[in-house]
């Protein structure tokens, strides 16, 4: 009787190890990984503190370059477009009478080609050349910046010129040119 249950028994575990399958495999376990890129800074302009275009008479134009305009693009971007507008205020001595003032609609500009850029996608001046010089009394485009992606950076040295009109009179001019860049 003993060899039957035994018998039984192994027949038993050898039907249980059959219905088992078979061996597990080795398995496999996936992590999904996250990491932040952040950007090194954000969008800023330089320009300089002051500028001395130089002299002329009434009825003459007197124009020089402002200097070095920088436009730094630091927001590691995917669609880093950004353009730079310009203005200018009148010029004005003494008490910015009619005589003491060169209105803004004198004052023209002109961008001139880049002096430097860095980075991908497109640097387009506003006006390449002096045949495009234009009006700045109201904001117009100085610079602008589209495709590419990531960091990227653009200068340029600007040319201002101002028809002096009849009638004004002798005196050391102010007038503010504005940059600005979004």
């Amino acid at each position: 009787m003993r060899r039957k249950l035994l018998a039984a028994g192994l027949a038993g575990v050898a039907a249980a190890a059959a219905l088992a399958g078979p061996a597990a495999a080795d398995t496999t376990g996936e992590t999904i990984v996250t990491l932040t890129v952040n950007a090194a800074g954000g969008l800023s302009i330089t320009v300089p503190a002051t500028a001395n275009i130089g002299n002329g008479v009434e009825g003459t134009t007197i124009s020089g370059q402002l200097g070095p305009v920088t436009v730094l693009d630091q927001r590691g971007s995917l669609t880093p477009n950004w353009t730079t507008s310009v203005v200018s205020t009148d010029f004005v001595t003494g008490g910015g009478t009619s005589g003491e003032t060169i209105p803004a609609i004198n004052v023209l500009y002109w961008s001139g080609p880049a002096t430097g850029t860095a980075g991908s996608g497109t640097f387009t001046p506003g006006q390449p050349t002096a045949a495009q010089q234009t009006i700045i009394n109201v904001p117009k485009t100085a610079f602008s910046h589209t495709g590419g992606t990531g960091n990227n950076f653009a200068s340029w040295n600007p040319t201002l010129v101002v028809n002096v009109p009849d009638g004004t009179v002798e005196g050391v001019y102010t007038g503010t040119v504005t940059h600005s860049v979004v």
